[in-house]
């Protein structure tokens, strides 16, 4: 697999929802011991800890009714082979393969208890400076 500054080193990735993504960092930084690895403007970051990471994003809805609080985004080897799988396995796409800017190729599902999943394939090896991120150099 490629390495990419971009995207967190882990291979399972929980992205957790937060109200006001700035204060949320400040706060798993100084309570929890987190490092910001990657600032995304104001609405994403990613934190370090020891080997694991995480993702910090605007909390937005699902539905009118039903706030996203949690994802995860899940690194895989191949992701067109791993997209037509889970097609035809049942998972109801919710955004299909698209390669970005940042140097990921990601599709969307949501599972049987509605629970949204991220697949992504790191495809190039990408500066987040290069896309509107900001690159904590001090992070491990």
């Amino acid at each position: 697999m490629i390495n990419n500054t971009s995207m967190p080193r882990s291979w399972i990735i929980p992205e957790l929802g937060y109200p006001d993504v700035r204060e949320a960092v400040q706060w798993l930084t100084r309570t929890f011991g987190f490092k910001e690895r990657v600032r995304i403007g104001e609405h994403r970051a990613q934190l370090t800890y020891g080997s694991g990471d995480l993702i910090v994003m605007q909390g937005s809805a699902v539905s009118a009714s039903t706030p996203m609080t949690h994802a995860v985004m899940v690194r895989v080897a191949d992701l067109d082979a791993h997209y037509s799988h889970s097609k035809q396995s049942g998972a109801k796409v919710t955004r299909e393969p698209k390669t970005f800017p940042y140097g990921e190729r990601q599709y969307s599902v949501t599972d049987i208890g509605g629970h949204i999943w991220t697949f992504s394939q790191s495809v190039a090896d990408v500066d987040p400076s290069t896309w509107g991120g900001t690159l904590n150099k001090q992070a491990p």
